[in-house]
């Protein structure tokens, strides 16, 4: 399995690139800015981009979905709780910052749902808290999960926003992602990677 990841954007949002080594199918999962960057990422590992998935439709993690699309050509895909605010470019305007709507998805997300790339077989977890559509993508086989905003190393995902909900997130964290297996490594929208079994034992927001 490819893993690439680029801080991108503003706020230094983790982008992953994400490829089937054999196949060399990838995803782009969360494009937050800088496309020349990423398209350089997925050039320099010789990937054909079937998807860009967004987690959430916050702006620091759909800002450079308009160019991913167009230069790949690949599926654009969110989960339709969270279609309102990427209409409204994903809040940037709460923050005083300029932003220009990117493209409506091509496919929408629904819990359960699995996405074939190559080899790989990424299961959509829906996970609200942060926004209420938000998602994590997990592919039990290689036993790794892009949790975006929800599951921090040692935090979680703020509630503050409009669309949050502490009671949502704790669920989300506690039902469905302590679920996984302890090995599960997370790779976040924000910071270092972790595991579900460091962060159920030392992380201080859901001990």
């Amino acid at each position: 399995m490819i893993i690439s990841v680029l801080p991108v954007g503003l706020i230094q949002t983790n982008c992953y690139i994400v490829g089937c080594e054999e196949t060399k199918e990838g995803v782009v999962i969360d494009p937050g800015g800088h496309p020349e960057r990423i398209l350089a990422e997925v050039e320099r590992h010789g990937l054909t981009i079937r998807y860009v998935l967004d987690t959430h439709a916050h702006f620091d993690h759909i800002d450079a979905n308009g160019p991913i699309v167009e230069a790949t050509g690949a599926t654009l895909a969110l989960h339709p709780a969270d279609l309102p605010l990427l209409k409204t470019a994903g809040g940037a305007a709460l923050f005083g910052l300029p932003a220009t709507p990117g493209p409506l998805p091509d496919l929408e997300l629904r819990d359960g749902d699995e996405l074939t790339v190559g080899e790989l077989r990424f299961r959509v977890l829906h996970t609200p808290g942060h926004t209420p559509g938000h998602v994590c993508f997990y592919e039990p086989k290689e036993g790794v999960l892009f949790d975006g905003d929800v599951l921090f190393h040692r935090g979680v995902g703020r509630t503050d926003l409009p669309g949050g909900s502490w009671e949502q997130l704790m669920h989300s964290i506690r039902t469905i992602l302590f679920a996984l297996p302890d090995e599960t490594v997370v790779y976040s929208g924000h910071g270092p990677a972790t595991t579900i079994g460091e962060e159920k034992r030392l992380n201080p927001w859901v001990r």
